[in-house]
This record gives C-alpha cells, structure tokens and sequence, in this order.
C-alpha cells in the first residue's frame, strides 16, 4: 500500500505542472530526489507533515480554478488515481507533553488549487505519527458542509463495516493514518484539525518529542501575496515538585509560563516556506536519584466507572551511581517458516549486540523454537567474551526458518532454567511472529508456573513481529511475570525497537516494585496489575481506580541493584485544572484500555468488553471493540420527514439546522486477536494493508460475472469500462487487428457468397 501511495503521489506531481498561474512558477513541480530518495524510492514520497491531496482519476479536470489556461486534452483516466498535494495556507501546531505522553494536535488550511472551479475531487488526509502514535480525531470544514470523526461499538459499526473500503480511512503504515473527504469543489478551502497522541522518548534521562512536521516544497502556495502564518505552542508537565532544564529544540520558541515542574512555549510567524524540519524538543528532570508523584482526579460525571482516577509515575533521573541488577537471560526465539529473511536476521543482530552488552558476571542460554525446541547450551553460561562468540556463532548456523510455531515448551524450558536463579534478575526475553490455538492454556501454565518461583521470578518481555502474532497474548505473558511487551509491525523496524526493548531490561534498577499505602482503599485496580521493574532507560508509569478518600502519605518501595531495601515519598497532586483533567484522562486512557483489553482476551468476558467499548468513546482512544466512522453534516433547512429517506440516514435537529447525512465506514484501526491461518501457512510478517484489487483483474471478476450471462451479445459495460481505460497505442494496435480481423471476414463472404459463380 505504501508503494502505491507513493506512486500514486509521484504521478500527481506530474500531473501539477499542468497548473498556471499566470507570471508565477509552476505550482507543485516534482523536486529531484535526494540519494537517500533513490535508495528508498517506496518512502519517497510518504508524508513527512500532516498533508491533503486531491485525488485525481479524470486528469482532465486538473487546471488553475481562478484562472483556466488551454489544457492540451487528455486520454484516459488514472487507475489508480493520482494524488496531488494540496498547497497549505495556515499551520497551528500544539503540542502538550504529560508524563510519558505528548498529545498532538494541528490546525491547517489547505485549498484545492488543481481543479476546475466547475469539478470536484476526493480529497485524502494524510497524518504521519511519532513514536507508538494512535490517532484520536479528525475535524473538516468546508463551506455548507463539515466532516468529523467518531467512535461506535463494534455492533453498531458491524454492518457499516461491509462497506468500509480502504480508501476511506485506515492505516497506510503502522505511523501513518489517512482519511477520504469526498467531493470537494476545484477551489475550495479546507479547514482541518487533526489530533493524535504518541510516546515520548527517553535516553540517557533526557525526554523528547518529535513531531512530523517537515513540509515539502511543493505544499507552499505559489502566489507571493498570500499571508502564510504558522505557529508552534509547546506545554510540559513533568509532575509535581520537580525542576525542568531545557535541552534543545529545533524552532525558535519563547517561554510563556514556568512554574514547578510545568513550562510554557510558543512560537509564531509570517513565513515564506513552511517548516522544513520536523519540530522537537528535548529536555531533562534534574535530578541524580529517583524521583515520582502521584497525579489523582475525579470522575467525569457520565463516567460509567465512578471510581477516583489515579496515576503514579517514577522517574529513573540521571542515575549515574544506580547499581545495575545482575542478569540471567534466556532469548526465547520463533524459528518457523515465516521468520525467514530479513526478520530473522534482524533478530540475530539484536540479541548479538544484547549478548555484548553483558557482563562478565551475567549468564545466558539461547532456546530457538519451530515444531521442535534446540538449545543453545544444556545449562546457562556465564557471559564471557569467549562464551559470546560461541553463541553468536552457532546462531549464524541454526538460525534456519523451517516449519511450524511450537510455543509452550520453549516457554517451559525457560522458565525451568531460571527457576533457581538467586543474586540476580532473571529474564525471559520471548520473541515470534505467530499465534497459535492454545494461548490461553500457555498464558495459565506459565501463570502457574510463576506463582511457585519465589518472588523474584524470571520476568518475560514480549516481542511481537508483524500484525499476524497475537499482540495481547504476548501482553499477557508480560503482565503476570512484571514484564513488558513491545512490538514492531513494520518489519523495517524490527533491530531497531528489538534493541531499545532490550536495553530497557538489561538496565533494570529498581524490582518488585509496591505502592503503599494503596491496599487500604477500596475497591481498587492498577494497570498493569504486576508492577513492572524500573529501568534507567525508561520512566514507570501506573494508571488505576479506587474508591474512598486517597492518603495524603504515599511511598513507593522496592529492591535496589545491591538488594538493599527502597523508599520514595509520592507528592499527590490533584488535577484541578480542567484541561489537565481532560488531557491527563486520554494519556491514561490508552494503558488502561490496553490492559482491559488483554484481561477481556484471556477471561473472553462480555461484559469487561462492553466496558471497554465504552471506555474508548467516552476518551476518544481507538480499541479492538470499538470502530471509527466518518460523519458527513450538511448544513442547510431541516429536511422533511419521510419514509423514502435511504437507510444509514440520520436527521439531527438543532439551532443551526444541520443534518447528518451520511456516514462513511472506515478501516478498522485494531491490531486485532492474532491470524492462526497465516501463522500455519507461514505467512512472511510486517504491516500488509488491504490492497485493493487492479484493473486487470476487476476486468476479469466484471467479465466473469456479467459477461457470462450476456454471452449472446456482441458488447457489454464491462467491455466498454475496459476500453475507456487503454492507452492510444493499445487502442490503435487493436483497432488495426480488427479491421484486419473484418477485412478477412468480408472477402470469405464475398467468396463464397458474391463471387462463387452460383446462380442458384
């Protein structure tokens, strides 16, 4: 899909030379490629900024709509449509960074300069996204119509759903979401407000947030006189009692606000280009030792769970005197069919460059899986350099991708090796592509066999590769031994998350974390429900509800690389301002939906479902048992009630008298349950879209279907739809062979009819 994308973005900046603007440039001609473009020409032309494109299948209506020129005409039509970038009038970007989280959101105008005044066009909306982003809406404004997005239950979305094509909406690439506003005149100015949420990254203790926000070229408008504003408001939170120090950032922005633990930024501007380099901003919680709070808020009041809202975080800081845990580590690895290739060696470059992180004093073993399990030693070796080698070595020789996905007794094995560890933190790092039948019974197995490890028992981190391998599984895995799951479903990413997710466990220093004095409330639920360790490579974030009055004392507790005994006074923060409120109620949001999701996996509970379904509208956070749709309102005097109105037809009656008149299905944007028929057919992984079929083959499904049953005619729609769409060359070679085809059919008639000398 992305390919196509791209393709389909290269066609239509072809197709923009044809525009003109009297004295001015050409509009929107195709930059030369970078070299890093040549060598990776599928991502050329991916979004790198929030963009809109017109989608073109008839290139005969592309022309100036304030100034139409001669336009040599065209043949033909573009199958599939071409995508030309719409030129940007105005960007607002507004970034607010809480905890771990920064939620995004960006304001634009962009106007349909390529179209005919008199046409219309598809126009598609492009939101690329940082680090783990989901998105959590879409607002469009055009005159006399406006588009916003929503969530439904999946019941409620389930018939729509058989309509959702692709090109409506979904994800192009796991970072990259689109959206189809229909018909929109040549000419025309959109408004769109467009939010989304993403992780912040965290190295050596310093946070960062990177923003999409490189804009081509080709996006600004050509016409000189036009006003192009754009603006930057940057707000940070970084909880209570704490001191920021600003590191970086890539525009110039000016403090607005500074209080403790909470700054203020923005920047604005009248450009001649737009931003050609994405926005970030990077910046440091001073402080050596570990540091946390507690942020507690009320319940919306339509909150279906009554209960108080709670969340505790736990910085790492600079930790350069944090005694790091010693290791034993047992990499658990997926050898079947699927994992050939590029994945499979992407995975032995991680755990070669894991293996050279150890220490001397460290221990390790390597277990492959398929049908069968092989280990790489009997028993765990100590992680010398020698060792190392021997290691990487035989992993060049067995890492062969063969057969099928086996995965409770690697699992078993594991955890039998590391059942006596002692002095150290064993670790189960567990990585595969694919779901298989018995994952519930694997997840109450490993349970069980947890449960009578003592207390420190190995602690599993997940990795999932591709969409195909059940993400929530392997969360559960993670969930009841205090580990971590992470995944990469673009197979391009595969080293790079494999060995962040591995740093982060190796560089644990703080275990068997405990909240007090959190078991004296009632009723209450912390997500996840086993604490995960703290690493100095990663802040410990904790959501969860409760009921009665909260403790003004709070403590977090732990065991320390030494084992010496942990204690952290928690500063309670109340969240009385109404926009941290909201804001903190969607950072939150996300963790807990995905925990909820993976306990209603494991009990297939109807009920929690329901819960989360409801959870996911009331926050605007995407679930599994949720569906997001594209609501269409027209804006005009309130219709007549009548029996004839088409079905999926809602009428709303208010003030201004607006109407709802369509609903557009899109693509679910879940990452779903796993696929147990790719897992078995070995099915390579990575993040396949739903590709829509090509001409060639509609042509052949359309001739099957209806030109069987017109068989005794000499044409049909679907002969006709065929030749619209060949090229002059194609269409003089056939008309050529038919006139040769009725030539020879003539003089066989005259043959044998006018000339054959019968007078009978």
């Amino acid at each position: 899909m992305a390919e196509d994308f791209t393709k389909a973005v290269e066609d239509g900046l072809k197709l923009a030379k044809r525009v003109y603007l009297g004295n001015d440039r050409l509009v929107a001609a195709a930059p030369l490629p970078s070299p890093v473009m040549e060598r990776s020409s599928s991502t050329a032309y991916l979004p790198t900024a929030p963009m809109v494109y017109a989608v073109i299948s008839d290139p005969a209506i592309v022309d100036n709509p304030d100034l139409p020129s001669y336009q040599p005409h065209v043949h033909g039509r573009c199958d599939p449509p071409a995508l030309i970038p719409l030129q940007m009038n105005a960007v607002e970007l507004e970034v607010d960074c809480y905890l771990d989280t920064a939620l995004i959101r960006v304001t634009g105008s962009w106007r349909v300069h390529c179209v005919m005044g008199s046409r219309s066009c598809d126009c598609r909306i492009a939101i690329p996204m940082g680090e783990q982003g989901f998105v959590l809406g879409v607002e469009v404004e055009i005159p006399r119509k406006s588009y916003t997005t929503q969530l439904v239950t999946s019941e409620d979305g389930k018939e729509m759903e058989k309509n959702a094509r692709p090109e409506n909406g979904g994800f192009l690439k796991p970072n990259i979401f689109t959206l189809t506003i229909p018909q929109v005149d040549g000419g025309t100015n959109l408004c769109i407000k467009m939010s989304w949420s993403q992780k912040l990254l965290y190295v050596d203790g310093q946070f960062s947030v990177d923003v999409p926000f490189n804009f081509p070229e080709y996006v600004t408008p050509a016409v000189k006189k036009i006003s192009k504003k754009e603006k930057i408001h940057l707000n940070l939170n970084a909880g209570a009692g704490t001191e920021i120090l600003c590191k970086g950032s890539s525009h110039p922005l000016k403090e607005k606000m500074r209080n403790a633990g909470r700054l203020g930024f923005s920047y604005e501007a009248d450009v001649l280009k737009w931003s050609n380099t994405d926005f970030s901003f990077s910046y440091v919680v001073s402080s050596s030792n570990i540091v946390g709070g507690l942020f507690l808020q009320s319940p919306p009041v339509h909150d279906v769970d009554q209960r108080d809202i709670f969340s505790i975080y736990l910085i790492p800081g600079s930790q350069q005197r944090t005694k790091v845990f010693k290791r034993e580590v047992v990499f658990v690895v997926d050898l079947s069919g699927s994992m050939s290739g590029k994945s499979l060696e992407d995975v032995k470059n991680a755990i070669s460059t894991a293996l050279s992180k150890l220490s001397a004093g460290d221990a390790f073993n390597i277990i492959t899986f398929s049908d069968n399990s092989s280990l790489f030693s009997t028993s765990m070796e100590s992680a010398t350099e020698e060792a190392v080698e021997r290691s990487i070595q035989w992993m060049n020789d067995s890492f062969v991708a063969a057969g099928g996905t086996s995965m409770l007794p690697p699992l078993e094995k594991a955890v039998e090796m590391l059942s006596n560890t002692r002095g150290s933190v064993p670790m189960i790092f567990f990585i595969t592509d694919g779901s298989v039948e018995d994952e519930r019974h694997i997840s109450n197995i490993i349970k069980k066999r947890l449960e009578s490890s003592g207390s420190l028992y190995p602690r599993i981190y997940t990795f999932g590769i591709g969409i195909y391998c059940n993400h929530y599984f392997l969360r559960m895995l993670a969930n009841i031994s205090k580990g971590q799951h992470e995944a990469a479903y673009d197979t391009d990413h595969i080293e790079e998350r494999m060995e962040k997710h591995f740093n982060k466990a190796l560089s644990t220093i703080l275990v068997n974390v405990t909240i007090e004095p959190l078991q004296n409330l009632d009723e209450v639920e912390v997500y996840p429900s086993n604490i995960p360790d703290l690493s100095s490579a990663s802040p410990l974030i904790i959501s969860g509800r409760c009921r009665g009055k909260f403790p003004e004392n709070v403590k977090a507790k732990g065991l320390l690389g030494d084992f010496s005994s942990f204690s952290i006074d928690l500063t309670v923060q109340n969240a009385k301002d109404m926009l941290l409120d909201k804001l903190l109620k969607q950072v939150l949001a996300k963790n807990v939906i995905d925990m909820l999701t993976t306990e209603a996996w494991l009990s297939e509970d109807r009920g929690l479902q329901e819960k989360i379904a409801k959870l996911s509208i009331q926050t605007g956070v995407p679930s599994e048992y949720t569906r997001m749709i594209l609501l269409e309102n027209i804006e005009g005097p309130k219709p007549k009630e009548t029996a004839r109105m088409k079905k999926g037809i809602q009428q709303v009656d208010n003030e201004t008298q607006k109407m709802v008149s369509r609903t557009i299905p899109l693509q679910p944007l879940g990452i779903g349950f796993g696929d147990k028929t790719a897992t078995s057919e070995n099915v390579q992984p990575g993040f396949n879209g739903q590709k829509p079929p090509d001409a060639a083959e509609m042509f052949v499904k359309a001739a099957s279907s209806c030109c069987s049953s017109m068989c005794n005619k000499c044409c049909c729609v679907c002969c006709i739809q065929c030749c619209s769409k060949l090229n002059d060359q194609c269409v003089i070679v056939l008309t050529q062979l038919f006139s040769a085809v009725a030539f020879i059919a003539c003089f066989e008639c005259c043959s044998q009819v006018c000339c054959s000398g019968d007078d009978g």
